[in-house]
Protein backbone atom coordinates (compact mmCIF):
# COMPACT_ATOMS: atom_id res chain seq x y z
CA UNK A 1 0.00 0.00 0.00
CA UNK A 2 2.82 2.38 0.82
CA UNK A 3 4.26 1.59 -2.59
CA UNK A 4 0.96 2.36 -4.25
CA UNK A 5 0.58 5.63 -2.37
CA UNK A 6 4.15 6.56 -3.19
CA UNK A 7 3.55 5.89 -6.86
CA UNK A 8 0.42 7.96 -6.82
CA UNK A 9 2.30 10.76 -5.11
CA UNK A 10 4.99 10.69 -7.74
CA UNK A 11 2.46 10.76 -10.55
CA UNK A 12 0.67 13.71 -8.90
CA UNK A 13 3.93 15.58 -8.55
CA UNK A 14 4.71 14.97 -12.20
CA UNK A 15 1.28 16.28 -13.18
CA UNK A 16 1.80 19.38 -11.04
CA UNK A 17 5.18 20.01 -12.61
CA UNK A 18 3.69 19.60 -16.06
CA UNK A 19 0.97 22.16 -15.30
CA UNK A 20 3.48 24.85 -14.22
CA UNK A 21 3.55 28.17 -16.29
CA UNK A 22 6.90 27.59 -17.89
CA UNK A 23 6.06 28.97 -21.43
CA UNK A 24 7.90 32.08 -22.68
CA UNK A 25 5.68 35.20 -22.49
CA UNK A 26 4.46 36.54 -25.82
CA UNK A 27 6.38 39.63 -26.91
CA UNK A 28 4.60 42.92 -26.31
CA UNK A 29 2.99 44.51 -29.37
CA UNK A 30 5.16 47.16 -31.00
CA UNK A 31 3.38 50.52 -30.77
CA UNK A 32 2.38 52.01 -34.13
CA UNK A 33 4.82 54.63 -35.37
CA UNK A 34 3.56 58.17 -34.87
CA UNK A 35 2.64 59.90 -38.17
CA UNK A 36 5.36 62.17 -39.52
CA UNK A 37 4.65 65.80 -38.65
CA UNK A 38 3.35 67.88 -41.53
CA UNK A 39 5.96 70.27 -42.91
CA UNK A 40 5.74 73.63 -41.20
CA UNK A 41 3.97 76.27 -43.25
CA UNK A 42 6.37 78.81 -44.70
CA UNK A 43 6.24 82.19 -42.97
CA UNK A 44 4.43 84.85 -44.95
CA UNK A 45 5.97 87.86 -46.63
CA UNK A 46 3.28 90.51 -47.11
CA UNK A 47 3.97 92.28 -50.40
CA UNK A 48 2.34 95.59 -51.36
CA UNK A 49 1.36 96.00 -55.01
CA UNK A 50 -0.48 98.53 -57.15
CA UNK A 51 -2.11 96.26 -59.77
CA UNK A 52 -2.74 99.02 -62.35
CA UNK A 53 0.69 99.03 -63.96
CA UNK A 54 0.80 96.57 -66.86
CA UNK A 55 3.01 94.67 -67.68
CA UNK A 56 4.75 95.05 -64.32
CA UNK A 57 1.81 94.59 -61.96
CA UNK A 58 -1.76 93.93 -63.04
CA UNK A 59 -4.57 91.38 -62.67
CA UNK A 60 -5.66 88.42 -64.74
CA UNK A 61 -9.28 88.14 -65.90
CA UNK A 62 -10.10 86.16 -62.75
CA UNK A 63 -8.55 88.78 -60.47
CA UNK A 64 -5.18 87.18 -59.67
CA UNK A 65 -2.13 89.46 -59.35
CA UNK A 66 0.35 88.92 -62.15
CA UNK A 67 3.09 90.68 -64.09
CA UNK A 68 6.85 91.07 -63.98
CA UNK A 69 6.92 92.48 -60.43
CA UNK A 70 4.72 89.65 -59.15
CA UNK A 71 6.82 86.95 -60.82
CA UNK A 72 9.98 88.51 -59.39
CA UNK A 73 8.35 88.63 -55.95
CA UNK A 74 7.51 84.93 -56.21
CA UNK A 75 11.07 84.12 -57.25
CA UNK A 76 12.50 86.07 -54.31
CA UNK A 77 10.06 84.46 -51.86
CA UNK A 78 11.11 81.05 -53.17
CA UNK A 79 14.76 81.88 -52.49
CA UNK A 80 14.17 83.08 -48.92
CA UNK A 81 11.61 80.35 -48.10
CA UNK A 82 8.68 82.67 -47.54
CA UNK A 83 5.15 82.69 -48.94
CA UNK A 84 4.20 85.86 -50.83
CA UNK A 85 0.87 87.31 -49.74
CA UNK A 86 -0.22 90.30 -51.81
CA UNK A 87 -1.78 93.45 -50.39
CA UNK A 88 -3.26 95.91 -52.89
CA UNK A 89 -2.49 99.55 -52.17
CA UNK A 90 -2.96 102.81 -54.07
CA UNK A 91 0.38 104.21 -55.11
CA UNK A 92 0.66 107.39 -53.07
CA UNK A 93 -0.17 105.44 -49.87
CA UNK A 94 2.48 102.78 -50.46
CA UNK A 95 5.17 104.13 -48.12
CA UNK A 96 2.77 105.21 -45.33
CA UNK A 97 1.28 101.71 -45.41
CA UNK A 98 4.73 100.16 -45.15
CA UNK A 99 5.61 102.35 -42.20
CA UNK A 100 2.30 101.43 -40.54
CA UNK A 101 3.27 97.72 -40.90
CA UNK A 102 0.34 96.83 -43.15
CA UNK A 103 2.84 94.78 -45.15
CA UNK A 104 6.51 93.86 -45.05
CA UNK A 105 7.82 95.07 -48.40
CA UNK A 106 6.84 96.92 -51.56
CA UNK A 107 7.56 95.04 -54.79
CA UNK A 108 5.70 97.19 -57.30
CA UNK A 109 8.07 99.13 -59.56
CA UNK A 110 9.19 101.58 -56.88
CA UNK A 111 12.24 103.54 -57.99
CA UNK A 112 15.15 104.03 -55.62
CA UNK A 113 15.38 107.80 -55.10
CA UNK A 114 17.19 109.93 -52.56
CA UNK A 115 13.90 111.34 -51.31
CA UNK A 116 12.43 107.90 -50.63
CA UNK A 117 15.64 106.65 -49.06
CA UNK A 118 15.19 109.19 -46.32
CA UNK A 119 12.15 107.27 -45.03
CA UNK A 120 12.55 103.67 -46.26
CA UNK A 121 15.33 101.28 -47.19
CA UNK A 122 15.79 99.61 -50.57
CA UNK A 123 17.43 96.47 -51.81
CA UNK A 124 19.68 96.50 -54.83
CA UNK A 125 17.80 97.22 -58.06
CA UNK A 126 16.00 94.47 -59.93
CA UNK A 127 15.27 96.50 -63.06
CA UNK A 128 15.58 99.97 -64.58
CA UNK A 129 13.66 101.42 -67.52
CA UNK A 130 13.34 105.06 -68.62
CA UNK A 131 10.21 107.19 -68.89
CA UNK A 132 8.73 109.10 -71.83
CA UNK A 133 6.19 111.79 -72.62
CA UNK A 134 3.15 110.55 -74.54
CA UNK A 135 0.78 112.83 -76.50
CA UNK A 136 -1.43 112.62 -79.55
CA UNK A 137 0.41 111.73 -82.73
CA UNK A 138 1.14 114.85 -84.76
CA UNK A 139 1.30 117.20 -81.77
CA UNK A 140 3.96 119.80 -82.68
CA UNK A 141 6.94 119.32 -80.39
CA UNK A 142 10.36 120.93 -80.39
CA UNK A 143 10.98 121.30 -76.66
CA UNK A 144 9.05 121.20 -73.37
CA UNK A 145 7.58 124.63 -74.06
CA UNK A 146 5.66 122.94 -76.89
CA UNK A 147 3.43 121.41 -74.21
CA UNK A 148 2.30 124.77 -72.84
CA UNK A 149 -1.41 124.63 -72.12
CA UNK A 150 -1.57 120.83 -72.39
CA UNK A 151 -3.16 118.76 -69.61
CA UNK A 152 -0.76 115.99 -68.65
CA UNK A 153 -1.93 113.17 -66.36
CA UNK A 154 0.55 111.44 -64.04
CA UNK A 155 0.48 108.82 -61.32
CA UNK A 156 0.23 110.54 -57.95
CA UNK A 157 3.39 110.12 -55.87
CA UNK A 158 5.42 108.74 -58.79
CA UNK A 159 8.79 109.77 -60.15
CA UNK A 160 6.95 110.82 -63.30
CA UNK A 161 4.86 113.25 -61.25
CA UNK A 162 8.05 114.63 -59.74
CA UNK A 163 9.51 115.16 -63.22
CA UNK A 164 6.31 116.72 -64.55
CA UNK A 165 6.10 119.14 -61.63
CA UNK A 166 9.78 120.00 -61.94
CA UNK A 167 10.00 120.38 -65.72
CA UNK A 168 6.63 120.43 -67.50
CA UNK A 169 4.70 122.66 -65.12
CA UNK A 170 7.31 125.47 -65.31
CA UNK A 171 7.09 125.14 -69.10
CA UNK A 172 3.35 125.88 -68.95
CA UNK A 173 1.74 122.44 -68.92
CA UNK A 174 -1.09 121.64 -66.51
CA UNK A 175 -0.26 118.59 -64.38
CA UNK A 176 -3.13 116.39 -63.14
CA UNK A 177 -2.26 113.64 -60.60
CA UNK A 178 -4.25 110.38 -60.55
CA UNK A 179 -4.54 107.56 -58.02
CA UNK A 180 -3.86 104.90 -60.68
CA UNK A 181 -2.11 104.92 -64.04
CA UNK A 182 -4.94 103.13 -65.83
CA UNK A 183 -7.23 106.04 -64.89
CA UNK A 184 -4.83 108.34 -66.75
CA UNK A 185 -5.26 106.28 -69.91
CA UNK A 186 -9.05 106.34 -69.63
CA UNK A 187 -9.03 110.13 -69.42
CA UNK A 188 -6.60 110.50 -72.33
CA UNK A 189 -8.91 108.40 -74.49
CA UNK A 190 -11.99 110.34 -73.35
CA UNK A 191 -10.31 113.64 -74.23
CA UNK A 192 -10.01 114.96 -70.68
CA UNK A 193 -6.21 114.80 -70.91
CA UNK A 194 -3.73 115.58 -73.67
CA UNK A 195 -1.10 113.08 -72.60
CA UNK A 196 0.98 111.58 -69.82
CA UNK A 197 4.49 110.99 -68.54
CA UNK A 198 4.96 107.30 -67.81
CA UNK A 199 7.46 104.46 -67.74
CA UNK A 200 8.31 103.72 -71.38
CA UNK A 201 7.67 99.99 -71.05
CA UNK A 202 4.53 100.34 -68.97
CA UNK A 203 2.87 102.94 -71.20
CA UNK A 204 3.64 100.83 -74.26
CA UNK A 205 2.17 97.66 -72.72
CA UNK A 206 -0.67 99.34 -70.84
CA UNK A 207 -1.80 101.86 -73.45
CA UNK A 208 0.02 102.39 -76.75
CA UNK A 209 -0.11 98.74 -77.84
CA UNK A 210 -3.86 98.55 -77.19
CA UNK A 211 -6.71 99.81 -79.39
CA UNK A 212 -7.40 102.71 -77.04
CA UNK A 213 -3.83 103.92 -77.51
CA UNK A 214 -4.15 104.26 -81.27
CA UNK A 215 -3.19 107.73 -82.41
CA UNK A 216 -0.82 108.43 -79.52
CA UNK A 217 2.97 108.18 -79.30
CA UNK A 218 6.21 109.36 -77.71
CA UNK A 219 7.67 112.83 -78.03
CA UNK A 220 10.93 114.21 -76.73
CA UNK A 221 13.95 112.36 -75.38
CA UNK A 222 14.22 109.38 -73.09
CA UNK A 223 13.77 110.53 -69.49
CA UNK A 224 16.13 108.98 -66.94
CA UNK A 225 17.64 111.80 -64.89
CA UNK A 226 18.67 110.43 -61.51
CA UNK A 227 17.35 113.49 -59.64
CA UNK A 228 13.84 112.51 -60.74
CA UNK A 229 13.98 108.82 -61.57
CA UNK A 230 16.60 107.50 -59.18
CA UNK A 231 18.94 104.61 -59.83
CA UNK A 232 16.57 101.77 -60.67
CA UNK A 233 13.68 99.85 -59.14
CA UNK A 234 14.21 97.99 -55.88
CA UNK A 235 12.30 96.28 -53.09
CA UNK A 236 11.31 98.84 -50.44
CA UNK A 237 11.28 97.87 -46.77
CA UNK A 238 11.21 99.58 -43.41
CA UNK A 239 14.33 101.21 -42.03
CA UNK A 240 16.45 98.99 -39.82
CA UNK A 241 15.31 95.60 -41.19
CA UNK A 242 18.86 94.65 -42.10
CA UNK A 243 18.41 90.87 -41.97
CA UNK A 244 15.49 90.90 -44.42
CA UNK A 245 17.31 93.35 -46.68
CA UNK A 246 20.38 91.10 -46.75
CA UNK A 247 18.23 88.05 -47.53
CA UNK A 248 16.51 89.81 -50.40
CA UNK A 249 19.77 91.16 -51.83
CA UNK A 250 21.19 87.63 -51.78
CA UNK A 251 18.00 86.38 -53.46
CA UNK A 252 18.24 89.01 -56.21
CA UNK A 253 21.82 87.92 -56.91
CA UNK A 254 20.75 84.27 -56.89
CA UNK A 255 17.95 84.66 -59.45
CA UNK A 256 20.21 86.80 -61.61
CA UNK A 257 22.82 84.03 -61.69
CA UNK A 258 20.68 80.88 -61.81
CA UNK A 259 18.62 81.79 -64.88
CA UNK A 260 15.33 82.49 -63.11
CA UNK A 261 15.51 86.26 -63.71
CA UNK A 262 16.17 85.76 -67.42
CA UNK A 263 13.23 83.35 -67.71
CA UNK A 264 10.87 85.82 -66.03
CA UNK A 265 12.18 88.73 -68.08
CA UNK A 266 11.70 86.93 -71.41
CA UNK A 267 8.09 86.22 -70.47
CA UNK A 268 7.35 89.96 -70.67
CA UNK A 269 10.13 91.71 -72.60
CA UNK A 270 12.28 91.28 -75.69
CA UNK A 271 15.11 93.43 -74.27
CA UNK A 272 17.25 93.60 -71.13
CA UNK A 273 14.92 95.16 -68.58
CA UNK A 274 17.66 95.08 -65.90
CA UNK A 275 19.36 98.05 -67.57
CA UNK A 276 22.84 99.44 -67.01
Amino acid sequence: MKHVLLSLSLVGAAVLVGCGKTETPAPAATPAAAPAPAPAAMPELKVAIDPTYEPFTFKTADGKPTGFDVDIAEALCNEIKRKCVYVEQVWDSMIPGLQAKKYDVIISSMSITEERQQVVDFTDKYYFTPSRIVVKTGTPFTDLASLKGKKIGVLKGSTQEKYAMGELKPAGASIVPYEAQDQVYLDIKSGRLDGTVADQVEVNGGFLSKPEGAGYGFVGPVLNEAKYYGTGVGVALRKGETALKDELNAAIKAIRSNGVYETVSKKYFDFDVYGN
